[in-house]
């Protein structure tokens, strides 16, 4: 068993691979040198992402040929994309340039400068899967999840508190040879004995006591004797250092109790508030939840899991508030400290960019005998199913597996593959396809997320399995304004029980949307529960919702989100129903062996990545500074500064710079001032200079060439770049978009 500290240190360092393992784009512009030249190119600048597949983007760039001098251009290319949602890149390979526009040069000079451009072109460039998802055009939203919005019991304190939170009515089981019972269906230590009806909870190293679970609480200076017995078994070892209780001499918490979903709104002191420029709106500066007031009627609005509730004061009632969020949450600075909600404020560029990101699929193929070798079920007693209400099917009440009845077919789908058997107990085969009822499953139902989860079949006979974010518990939401990711179903789902080691019971929990994670509130030496799946690019860790009691699974530090987690020891996943060993594949199919799942592109050791195509790395500097350096067959790579400053292509193959005080474009040799006006007539002089021939050397097929300045396309480039700039940052560190904290809760 680990100690709390070991605990700790084996999760940052997991965390810090996660971290690094991230940082596989090197960042922009990059610069290309070879013999021929140089080429220094900026952000892609996306025009189509069909399927996830086939990507067609822009890039503005400068080319210097060998002894020549820089000459800006504008590109238009394809590529085929993988996406890795655990890494937050894509990798983008088969690229081809489809279209080159230099302004101002005559054609046979666009000609050797295009010829040029190709020897640049790389086989393979990976690139930020935020940036990526900002840049693409948004199609219309897909229809949304039937969520359940009812709030849950929210709980607020300005002092250091506690969420003792039961997953249902308590059940207390005893322990071996004692007066003593143990809550089973909770992720704190809580015990009672028997006779005096006391309880006792451990919160951190400090023991508390009452006569009511309910409370009030206060310090236990002693505990049972039976408890000195029982830390001699091997389910209680870990407790050893607590028992008998230390002097901790520190801050009691108020502890809140509920046996149904439930938050803690957490204050240090008296809620403090601070203005948002450009609004009506406060937010709450000394809490780790989204706490916001609009001032012209006093409502507070808070948000959790993706969702808003709103209420006339702290104390509530609260309702739901998503789809009638004032229109100030939209005006939030995104880099203002509260502009990380605007990803679940429905209409935003930062929402639109979550649910696109949201159907973005991970896809492996699979090695159908590999696979089916590894797939097994473990039942508590004999296989019991119940019907999926408003369908036909039914599932396996008893396995933390999804097992689903379809006719007189069994499909287990573990770890995001499929599988079929003729029985409940297998044995299992890849399944070549899946049925369409399963997707008709609603969110009432615990097995939902399997929804997610698709497989077909090649030619070859491999079988190729993706999931998107609803697998791993991040569900598109429509809204009459917008919509959204929201964390978890809202549903309730009773937890399993059965038979774990040393004789105790075992229990496996459903995912929860509140309430289901540990914090630590550094500025108070509060523990509690905390939901840190509050919005699309949050944490959605369940490291502290499982038993363990199981007996298969040893609580130590683990961190998962929607798309993807990081795991030290033992986890138990309620998503995927599985247990795994210590793993940094941080997806669902992290847990199989090579043999079962290949990916297209080599392998990552924090922050070097080898493939068939070169190698990539990046570095960072104590005092700031940033490097990054590629070598292929291509040349050289480097990542830096330009003195160009930040440069951008248009529809119609123009190149613009952005200042910082307004635009330039790039004509007649130089760059100039831009307006609206200016830019047209431009463009027609060389229209009617250039008829019906080649713009810069290239066709000008696909709509370019001609067209004048769009202050609004642009402006909306510049912004898509600041925003996915902006969420490649957060998504490199452990939870993205949400506040979450470890420690606290039941360890083992």
């Amino acid at each position: 068993m680990k100690s709390k500290s070991s605990i700790v240190a084996v999760a940052i360092l997991v965390l810090s691979f996660a971290t690094l393992a991230r940082a596989q784009d090197p960042g922009w512009p990059r610069r290309i040198t070879n013999a021929q030249g140089s080429l220094l190119y900026y952000h892609p600048q996306v025009d189509d992402w069909h399927d996830f597949q086939t990507l067609k983007w822009r890039h503005a760039f400068t080319i210097t040929p060998a002894g020549g001098k820089e000459v800006p251009g504008a590109a238009t290319l394809e590529g085929t994309t993988t996406a890795d949602i655990s890494s937050h890149t894509v990798v983008i390979t088969n690229i081809q340039i489809t279209n080159t526009y230099f302004p101002s040069q005559d054609p046979a000079t666009a000609n050797k400068l295009s010829q040029l451009l190709k020897s640049f072109v790389p086989a393979t460039t990976t690139v930020s899967l935020d940036l990526i998802v900002a840049s693409t055009p948004k199609p219309s939203a897909p229809q949304g999840a039937q969520l359940n919005n009812s709030p849950p019991v929210i709980f607020v304190s300005n002092t250091p508190a506690i969420l003792l939170r039961i997953d249902g009515p308590p059940r207390f089981e005893p322990v071996h040879d004692t007066h003593l019972e143990y809550a089973v269906n909770t992720t704190w230590h809580l015990f009672r004995e028997k006779e005096k009806s006391t309880y006792f909870l451990l919160v951190d190293k400090q023991w508390l006591s009452s006569g009511n679970p309910e409370g009030p609480w206060s310090p236990a200076s002693k505990l049972p004797k039976d408890m000195e017995k029982m830390v001699k078994e091997p389910a209680w070892a870990d407790l050893k250092s607590v028992i008998p209780p230390q002097a901790s001499g520190g801050v009691v918490p108020t502890v809140f109790y509920s046996t149904s979903p439930a938050d803690v709104i957490l204050f240090d002191g008296q809620p403090a508030y601070a203005t948002i420029p450009g609004t009506q709106l406060v937010y709450a500066t000394n809490s780790n939840s989204y706490v916001f007031v609009y001032s012209p009627t006093q409502t507070i609005y808070y948000m959790t899991a993706g969702r808003w509730f709103s209420a006339s004061s702290l104390q509530g009632p609260w309702t739901y508030a998503t789809e009638s969020l004032p229109g100030d949450f939209a005006k939030i600075p995104p880099s203002s400290p509260p502009g990380i909600v605007l990803s679940s404020v429905p209409g935003t560029d930062q929402a639109q960019d979550a649910v696109l990101l949201a159907q973005v699929p991970t896809t492996v193929t699979v090695n159908a005998a590999a696979a089916a070798a590894q797939a097994k079920v473990t039942y508590e007693g004999q296989p019991n199913f119940a019907p999926i209400q408003g369908t036909s099917m039914s599932y396996a009440t008893n396995t933390p597996q999804r097992v689903i009845q379809v006719g007189d077919a069994y499909y287990l789908c573990l770890n995001g593959i499929w599988f079929l058997s003729a029985s409940p107990q297998g044995p299992w085969q890849t399944a070549q396809s899946v049925p369409q009822q399963i997707y008709t499953i609603p969110p009432s139902s615990p097995v939902y997320n399997v929804t997610y989860v698709t497989q077909t079949t090649s030619s070859s006979g491999d079988v190729q399995a993706s999931y998107t974010a609803g697998y791993m518990g991040a569900f598109v939401m429509g809204a009459a304004v917008g919509a959204i990711v929201a964390g978890g179903t809202g549903y309730y789902y009773p937890p399993i029980y059965g038979v774990g080691v040393y004789g105790y019971p075992a229990y496996h929990p459903y995912p929860c949307t509140y309430g289901a994670n540990p914090y630590y509130n550094t500025s108070t030496g509060a523990y509690g529960a905390y939901q840190s799946a509050s919005g699309p690019y949050g944490t959605a860790t369940r490291s502290a919702s499982y038993n363990p009691y199981t007996g298969t699974a040893t609580r130590t530090g683990s961190v998962s989100t929607p798309y993807g987690s990081a795991a030290a020891g033992q986890a138990y996943n309620p998503y995927t129903g599985a247990y795994g060993q210590t793993r940094q594949g941080s997806n669902a199919y992290g847990s199989w062996g090579s043999s079962t799942v290949s990916t297209p592109y080599g392998s990552a050791s924090a922050q070097h990545q080898t493939s068939a195509y070169g190698s990539e790395g990046t570095m960072q500097t104590s005092a700031g500074g940033k490097a990054a350096a590629t070598s292929t067959a291509y040349g050289n790579t480097a990542v830096g500064k330009s003195a160009s400053g930040d440069m951008y292509a248009d529809h119609n193959g123009n190149v613009y710079k952005n200042t910082g005080s307004g635009w330039q474009s790039y004509n007649n040799g130089s760059w100039n001032n831009v307006n609206s006006q200016q830019a047209q007539q431009h463009a027609q002089s060389y229209q009617q200079q250039h008829p019906g021939g080649e713009q810069g050397g290239a066709s000008r097929s696909g709509g370019w060439g001609g067209g004048g300045y769009n202050s609004s396309e642009m402006n909306q480039e510049f912004q898509n770049r600041q925003r996915g700039e902006t969420q490649s940052q957060r998504s490199g560190s452990w939870g993205g978009g949400g506040r979450s904290f470890g420690g606290g809760g039941r360890r083992r």
